[in-house]
């Protein structure tokens, strides 16, 4: 991921009762390995936060006249008329309210333009450090301040490509939208003019309840279905991991080479009202699992999600009770009575 312009401001603050003040970098960051390596565990920190979805507002979305200030300086920024410096100082000094408002600790923004295959990028970060020790040329043990990527709380990932390219992408960008700093979120998206454009969380979940309809469908081996299982969530967290989403065709050729448009058909003549592109949530991917087992004749076979829902499991009396029994076996047994 070859560097264009880094930068790191310094935004402190003594105290929940202190305002927060800007200390900011007058130049930037050389060209390092060390920075190319920092910008690579960024990346992996970055994309396995929960993150909100979207876009920058567009005409009809905005009060006639208006331009959100930041895409107004991003755009200068892009276009020759201010630089790196100027633009990110611009940005940590809009972000200080953000951080009266929700922080009470002081924190380094990190500032990266960054180019990741033909795909144009900017990142920002609010990173914190966390005490820590190391060991000096004369084995002595010293303190040693790390930056705490962990526990970044504050965060944006924007595809500048697809943003002025006018592509009819609704999520070129992200930012972290952590459980218990969904006001933190909100606050971000509002100074950033931005828009939510897809419930990662909810297409995530949508997505995997389309593929076990279609396992059901399709009627499929026990050893199939963890197979086509396992296919689907590699191929979902190592898109996440890279922070691309998923995309149904591909992922349609990924389950079947054989019918490349099988389960993409399935999708679309079933309408689930996927976007052809999901953002993953890797926290809906962690919960997905099949359960399966086979004895004596009989052959079981339910996502995980259903345990607690619609099945339910008697360890005591060592016996699964089923709430919601499918249509099609519903009917078998309704003739199997007859």
């Amino acid at each position: 991921m070859p560097i264009q312009h880094c930068i790191v401001h310094d935004i402190d603050k003594a105290g929940s009762d202190q305002s927060a003040s800007l200390r900011p970098a007058a130049t930037e960051l050389a060209t390092s390995p060390l920075n190319e390596d920092l910008l690579s565990r960024f990346h992996d920190a970055y994309h396995a936060k929960t993150k909100a979805w979207g876009h920058f507002l567009d005409g009809g979305e905005l009060e006639a006249g208006s331009t959100p200030a930041f895409t107004q300086a991003l755009g200068a920024y892009l276009d020759g008329g201010s630089d790196f410096v100027a633009f990110t100082r611009d940005v940590a000094e809009r972000l200080l309210p953000l951080v009266d408002a929700h922080l009470s600790v002081s924190g380094h923004l990190l500032c990266v333009d960054y180019q990741h295959g033909e795909t144009h990028y900017l990142s920002l970060a609010l990173l914190h450090q966390r005490e820590g020790f190391g060991v000096t040329e004369s084995l002595q043990i010293v303190p040693a301040a790390q930056l705490n990527l962990a526990r970044m709380s504050l965060g944006l990932r924007i595809n500048l490509t697809q943003w002025r390219d006018g592509t009819a992408s609704r999520h070129y960008l992200s930012w972290i939208h952590d459980r218990g700093g969904k006001k933190l979120s909100e606050d971000l998206a509002t100074l950033l003019g931005a828009t939510e454009g897809i419930d990662a969380t909810g297409e995530t979940r949508t997505l995997l309840k389309a593929f076990s309809d279609y396992v059901e469908k399709e009627d499929m081996a026990e050893e199939q279905s963890r197979e086509k299982t396992e296919a689907l969530i590699d191929y979902a967290n190592e898109q996440a991991s890279r922070g691309e989403p998923i995309t149904l065709e591909e992922l349609s050729e990924m389950l079947d080479e054989q019918q490349p448009k099988a389960f993409y058909d399935h999708i679309r003549n079933a309408d689930y009202g996927l976007s052809p592109e999901i953002p993953p949530d890797k926290r809906t991917l962690r919960q997905f699992r099949r359960f399966t087992g086979r004895a004596g004749g009989m052959s079981i076979s339910f996502d995980s999600h259903l345990l607690g829902s619609s099945i339910e499991y008697d360890e005591s009396q060592d016996r699964l009770i089923i709430k919601q029994v499918p249509k099609q076996l519903k009917e078998q047994l309704k003739q199997r009575k007859e």
